[in-house]
């Protein structure tokens, strides 16, 4: 279970400005890696491409799955992919319970997971059978941590994941990366040391301008 992902001189605009250029890097699974740089520095944006939801200008990207010398389509790339970003919205509509089984039409867990192993995972049991849109900004952050790491994806994307968590959640966080990362690919993207700390390689986005 893994994906790589390799940028090869990539570069990204916005109209006139350059957001990052000249970038080459390989991606791997089993070594999580940070993309840090200070707010508005074009982290978002690079953890976008790497998903496929956003294309280069400038340099090119592939995709392979599990060790494999043949390249993914970046088209399909989003099968693969699981990211949690504070950009996202959940269905706010439905019950906690629902969502999460809404959630697996889309993608399935990883083997052995259930919505219910998930709902105590995240301590929201109380919570289970209530609306989303009531949940206080920590739990919806516990929701969408929960959907993405739960998902049985080769790459787990991450922007700024311990956003609105208390330090329960921060923890929580932490156990659930330690439980459930193994094999996958693992980005980060963030400025704050506790949400990368576990992160063997980093990339500072600023030094690509």
């Amino acid at each position: 279970m893994g994906m790589t992902i390799s940028l090869t001189e990539a570069g990204k605009r916005f109209n006139r400005e350059w957001i990052f250029r000249r970038l080459s890097y390989e991606f791997r699974p089993s070594v999580p890696c940070a993309i840090v740089g200070p707010n508005g520095s074009g982290k978002s944006t690079l953890l976008q491409i790497l998903s496929g939801a956003l294309t280069l200008n400038e340099g090119r990207i592939r995709f392979a799955l599990n060790g494999s010398d043949e390249a993914t389509d970046p088209a399909g790339v989003y099968r693969f992919v699981s990211l949690c970003a504070p950009y996202l919205e959940l269905v706010e509509e439905m019950t906690l319970r629902e969502f999460l089984e809404f959630h697996q039409g889309f993608k399935s867990f990883l083997p052995g997971i259930t919505g219910e192993t998930i709902i105590q995972r995240i301590g929201l049991e109380n919570a289970a059978t209530k609306q989303i849109r009531h949940f206080s900004s920590g739990m919806k952050q516990r929701v969408k941590l929960a959907q993405a790491i739960f998902s049985n994806s080769e790459a787990l994307l991450l922007d700024e994941p311990c956003t609105n968590l208390d330090a329960a959640g921060v923890e929580m966080y932490g156990q659930l990366i330690a439980d459930y990362s193994g094999g996958r690919l693992v980005i980060v993207s963030s400025n704050d040391p506790q949400e990368y700390r576990f992160c063997r390689e980093q990339i500072d986005i600023t030094k690509w301008k």
